[in-house]
């Protein structure tokens, strides 16, 4: 049997922090689209301050396309809210590309925001 090595903790806060979180981070918002689209904002906000400085970030949004439908029967307006967000995401938190959207033809959760990274 090999012995198991102790894991040696990391010297410096920052470090210990980005290795405590683990990755992917993964959120589900459904609701209002405007709302959705607000509560996106403020969660890659605060995951990008919780990483903290990391080497490479990578942002996905998933629509369900039936969600999307239904919002949009319940009287929700896509656009400008849409494209705003896409503009502020890309504008104020320093992505190195702006987020692929991915549409999903499934019934889930209207948005779903996956925020991976590497130290």
């Amino acid at each position: 049997m090999i012995p198991l090595r102790k894991q040696q903790r990391p010297s410096s806060p920052a470090h210990a922090a980005v290795e405590t979180i683990g990755g992917p981070l993964v959120w589900t918002f459904d609701g209002p689209f405007a709302t959705c689209l607000a509560d996106m904002e403020d969660a890659l906000r605060r995951a990008i301050v919780q990483v903290g400085d990391v080497s490479s970030i990578a942002v996905l949004i998933e629509l369900s396309l039936p969600g999307l439908e239904r919002r949009v029967d319940a009287g929700d307006a896509i656009q400008p809210e849409w494209g705003q967000f896409l503009e502020r995401i890309s504008a104020r938190y320093g992505l190195p590309a702006p987020p692929r959207v991915r549409p999903l033809g499934i019934e889930a959760a209207l948005a779903t925001l996956v925020i991976a990274y590497r130290s």
